[in-house]
C-alpha cells in the first residue's frame, strides 16, 4: 500500500509542477476560455483514474479487492468487525470489487467536487476584499490547493481511525452534515469580515503587514525587517477556509466509503480541479445560485444515508450516486431557468478584479 500511495502523490506532485514551472511559469490573468479547457482535463483525468481503480480492485493488487468484499460482508450482515474470505456469503464472493470501487470512487469525487462550488464563491470574495488582482489569484490558489492537499491527507487519516475505533462517530457525521445542510438554506451572506477571524489577527501578531501588493512575493524585506505582503495574509485566509470546508466535505464522503485510498485519491482531484473551476466560473456564480439548495440537499442526503445505518438500513453505491448527480443536475437547470437579478459588485467591478484606487 505504501507503494500505491507513494506512486500517486509522485503523479500529483509532478502534475503541480508542470503547472507551476511550465503552463503558468510568467503571472497572468487565465481566460474564462482557457479555465474551461483545464476544467474538462481536471475532469477526464479523474474519469481516467476511475479506470484505473477498476483494474487495481478487480486484479486485487495489494488485496484492494478482498478488503472490498470484506467490507461488503460486513455491511451485510450489520457489524464493523472485517469478515475473513472463508467466512464470506456467495453474494459477497461474487461481487465485482472494481465496479464497486469505482462507483465509490467516482461518487466521492462528484460530492467534493460538487461542495467546493461554495468554497469557490468565498474564495472569490477574499480575493476581491483584497484586492488581489487577477494575474496573481493563480499562485495564490496554487499555494492554497498544496496546503489542502496536506491538511486534507492528515484529516482522512485521522478520520478513517476514528471510525474503525468508533463506529458510531459516523452517527455524528450524519447529523452534522444535516445541520451543514441546514445552515446552507439559512445562508446567503455575500460579504466577508475577514479583519476580525482567528487567522488574521494572528498573523498580523506573527508579521508586519506590507500595505501593497509586491508582485507575486509573499514577503519582503525592509531595513532589515521582514514584512508578510497581502498575498501570503490571503493565503492563509484561503487555506483556513478550507479547512472549515473540508470538516463538512469529509464526513460526507466516508458516507460513500471508508475505504481511506478511495477517499483520499477523490479528495486529491476533487482539489486539483478546484483551482480552474474557480477561473472558469468565479464572475458568474449569480448564474448558478439555486445550486446551493442542491448541495444542501445533497449533504442532508448523505447525512441521513449515514444515520439510517443504524437501522441496518443501506442505499447502494450506484444508488447514491444517481440521487447525487440528479440533484446537482437539477439545481443546474433551475438555475438556468429560473433567472436571478444580478447583483453589482460595490465598486462595480468583476469580482476577483482589483477595485479602482479613491
Amino acid at each position: 500500500m505504501f507503494t500505491l500511495y507513494t506512486g500517486f502523490v509522485g503523479f500529483v506532485l509532478v502534475m503541480l509542477a508542470l503547472d507551476l514551472f511550465v503552463v503558468n511559469r510568467k503571472p497572468h490573468a487565465i481566460s474564462t476560455k482557457a479555465a474551461l479547457f483545464w476544467t474538462g482535463v481536471c475532469v477526464v483525468l479523474a474519469l481516467g483514474f476511475s479506470g484505473v481503480v477498476y483494474y487495481l480492485y478487480d486484479q486485487n493488487h495489494y488485496g484492494l479487492g478482498d478488503a472490498v468484499r470484506a467490507r461488503h460482508a460486513a455491511m451485510m450482515h450489520s457489524t464493523s468487525t472485517p469478515t475473513p474470505a472463508s467466512e464470506m456469503d456467495p453474494i459477497s464472493q461474487q461481487i465485482s470489487p472494481g465496479k464497486h470501487a469505482m462507483l465509490e470512487f467516482l461518487s466521492g469525487w462528484l460530492i467534493e467536487y460538487s461542495l467546493s462550488l461554495d468554497n469557490i464563491f468565498v474564495i472569490a470574495l477574499i480575493f476581491a476584499h483584497f484586492r488581489i488582482p487577477r494575474e496573481y489569484q493563480h499562485r495564490v490558489l496554487f499555494w492554497g490547493i498544496l496546503g489542502a492537499l496536506i491538511m486534507r491527507g492528515l484529516m482522512i487519516g485521522v478520520g478513517a481511525v476514528l471510525i474503525k475505533e468508533f463506529q458510531w462517530i459516523l452517527y455524528f457525521f450524519g447529523a452534522v452534515l444535516i445541520y451543514t445542510a441546514f445552515k446552507m438554506l439559512r445562508g446567503g451572506e455575500d460579504h466577508i469580515e475577514p479583519e476580525e477571524g482567528f487567522v488574521y489577527r494572528a498573523a498580523r501578531k506573527l508579521f508586519p503587514l506590507h500595505p501593497k501588493i509586491e508582485g507575486q512575493k509573499f514577503f519582503i524585506k525592509l531595513d532589515s525587517k521582514l514584512f508578510m505582503t497581502p498575498m501570503f495574509l490571503v493565503l492563509l485566509i484561503v487555506e483556513s477556509t478550507d479547512v472549515i470546508f473540508a470538516i463538512d466535505s469529509i464526513p460526507a464522503i466516508f458516507a460513500i466509503t471508508q475505504d481511506p485510498f478511495l477517499v483520499f485519491t477523490s479528495n486529491v482531484f476533487a482539489i486539483l480541479g478546484l483551482r480552474s473551476m474557480y477561473f472558469a466560473l468565479a464572475a458568474m456564480m449569480d448564474k448558478f445560485r439555486l445550486l446551493k439548495y442542491s448541495l444542501a440537499f445533497v449533504l442532508a442526503f448523505i447525512g441521513v444515508k449515514m444515520i439510517l445505518t443504524y437501522w441496518h438500513i443501506h442505499f447502494g453505491t450506484g444508488v447514491s450516486l444517481g440521487v447525487i448527480a440528479a440533484a446537482l443536475a437539477a439545481g443546474v437547470v433551475a438555475s438556468l431557468v429560473i433567472p436571478v437579478k444580478k447583483t453589482a459588485q460595490p465598486d462595480g467591478g468583476e469580482i476577483g478584479e482589483p477595485r479602482p484606487e479613491a
